[in-house]
């Protein structure tokens, strides 16, 4: 039996307008000994929802759709935060842009390195989050050891959801935020392919987010439909796992594959989970999600001699990527 430790944080992030309040919150199984520190695996959530309503999902009836518990179990010290405008963190009136979440999450990583003493981390983002995460990673190479992006876009060519929701974007440029109910929470998990995720999923969702917030900021909605690329794939140097759903409509697997062959390191790998959509983290499949994760995590250290001439072909190609 597993006896999971919880705690909740506070980050600070500086703006203009004055300090900006954001909610952390960790687990891990047991208290957690700063002199023996587990490997921090640091989660983003996407457009939508906030962290903890996505990554540590109650339903009745179900054990086992709390992906904060899930890795906690495997031995990670795991963290999310709410970004400006979500769950129990501030709202500023902003629209909360892909630029501002980067923000966030390098306000995040401050209070991460002051209770666990280290530096580097695992980080998974989702959607949103995962453009959020890339455009860090690309910023912050140092304090990266492997990154998942899931349901990533690059360009947002051919993608169904993101050709749908253009439709809107006098309403996205129009207001700064953008409401939110029950019925477009079943929406999220309707819109791909339905039977890919439980019935109670999205009354979890909304019993969750609701008492929180009715609206949402709009700046993620307005960078993924007018914006992308938001990131160029040759500055992110950290291994990187590019993680897809089968029926995910938010990107085409051509624009996906197109990312993936232009990142500079090779020790990276494509994951298609078949019969999945657009949220890994509350499908049905969502095991065989947390599986292949896992395991890029735990992926063994080289052992070659060639580590360090590879280390200089990969910044040959990061330069040469800006350069063209």
């Amino acid at each position: 039996m597993s006896d999971i430790w919880s705690e909740e944080y506070t980050a600070t992030k500086k703006s203009d307008g004055g300090d900006v309040s954001l909610y952390m919150f960790r687990k891990h199984n047991g208290a957690p000994d700063k002199n023996n520190p587990r490997p921090v695996l640091f989660l983003i959530h996407g457009s939508s929802f906030s962290g903890p309503s996505g990554f540590d999902m109650k339903i009745k009836g179900h054990d086992d759709y709390s992906l904060m518990d899930a890795f906690a179990n495997l031995g990670y010290d795991v963290w999310t935060l709410d970004h400006e405008g979500y769950g129990r963190s501030d709202r500023t009136g902003g629209n909360a842009p892909i630029s501002e979440g980067v923000r966030d999450i390098e306000a995040g990583i401050d209070v991460v390195k002051r209770e666990t003493g280290l530096d580097k981390y695992f980080f998974y983002g989702q959607s949103s989050g995962a453009l959020r995460l890339a455009c860090f990673a690309a910023n912050n190479p140092d304090r990266v050891a492997r990154c998942v992006l899931d349901a990533f876009v690059w360009t947002g060519e051919g993608a169904p959801t993101l050709i749908e929701r253009r439709k809107k974007l006098d309403q996205w440029r129009g207001s700064n935020t953008r409401p939110v109910n029950r019925e477009f929470y079943h929406s999220i998990f309707n819109r791909d392919l339905a039977g890919t995720s439980d019935d109670a999923v999205p009354d979890a969702l909304a019993d969750a987010e609701l008492p929180l917030c009715s609206e949402v900021p709009t700046g993620t909605y307005l960078d993924m439909c007018a914006n992308l690329p938001v990131v160029n794939p040759w500055d992110i140097t950290c291994p990187v796992m590019i993680l897809r759903g089968e029926h995910d409509g938010i990107a085409s697997e051509e624009d996906l594959f197109n990312f993936f062959m232009k990142l500079p390191n090779t020790d990276c790998q494509f994951v298609i989970i078949a019969g999945q959509a657009h949220v890994a983290p509350l499908g049905i499949n969502r095991k065989r999600f947390w599986h292949a994760m896992d395991g890029f995590f735990q992926m063994p250290e080289r052992l070659d001699p060639h580590i360090a001439e590879d280390q200089k072909v990969i910044e040959q190609r990061r330069l040469a990527g800006n350069k063209g």
